[in-house]
């Protein structure tokens, strides 16, 4: 017992200030990064990017890409699985799988054409945060019909604004802007079979 009748405090105060939710923030703990960062998830550069791609007239920073993340593709690879699902579409293993090996004969096709090399994180990169307008078209198809004229017009819309997106960006970092179509048409035909596997069900939803 104290002499003013207190019990004594032992160990101190072992709570950091600022609680468990500090670690979540963009602050972190003193002298320790936030959890976020120390995943790779940073909210303002998936922002930057994605505004990037819904507003592809506006010129490209060729330094765009310099600090590259799969937070933003994974994201919206998972939402465009996701509002197909909604839509009776059960196309998980597709969406992957397509995402995968183009990704992998894009990178080749680039490294091949380009004078400077480009390593396949940047590539998946840049196509899955071209993805966007995609995933618009698959929430629309929770709403609507997409086999029929209106969905056709958008999925030719959403090609054309992820390839011309996701070319103007590879153009911009690998600098070979006389080769745009030449990069584009291949994009085109990666963003086309996302663009089939939002318009046409598979045989699980249409046997239904």
């Amino acid at each position: 017992m104290s002499q003013h009748g207190a019990a004594p405090a032992y160990g101190g105060n072992i709570q950091p200030t600022g609680g468990w939710w500090t670690a979540f923030g963009t602050g972190g703990f003193e002298g320790e990064p936030p959890l976020l960062e120390e995943l790779g998830i940073n909210f303002s550069h998936i922002r930057a990017k994605s505004l990037a791609v819904l507003n592809p007239l506006r010129r490209v920073d060729e330094h765009i890409m310099d600090d590259a993340d799969l937070a933003g593709p994974l994201l919206f690879c998972f939402c465009f699985a996701t509002f197909l699902l909604l839509s009776g579409k059960l196309q998980f293993g597709y969406i992957y799988g397509v995402a995968l090996l183009g990704s992998i004969s894009i990178y080749f096709l680039l490294n091949v054409m380009a004078e400077q090399a480009i390593d396949a994180y940047r590539v998946v990169s840049v196509l899955g945060y071209c993805l966007l307008p995609m995933v618009g078209v698959g929430a629309v198809s929770v709403l609507l019909t997409l086999d029929g004229i209106l969905g056709y017009g958008l999925s030719c819309v959403s090609i054309i604004w992820c390839t011309y997106a996701a070319s103007g960006i590879f153009v911009a970092v690998l600098r070979m802007s006389d080769q745009r179509l030449l990069v584009a048409y291949p994009v085109g035909l990666l963003y086309g079979c996302f663009a089939l596997l939002s318009v046409f069900s598979d045989g699980g939803a249409s046997g239904k």
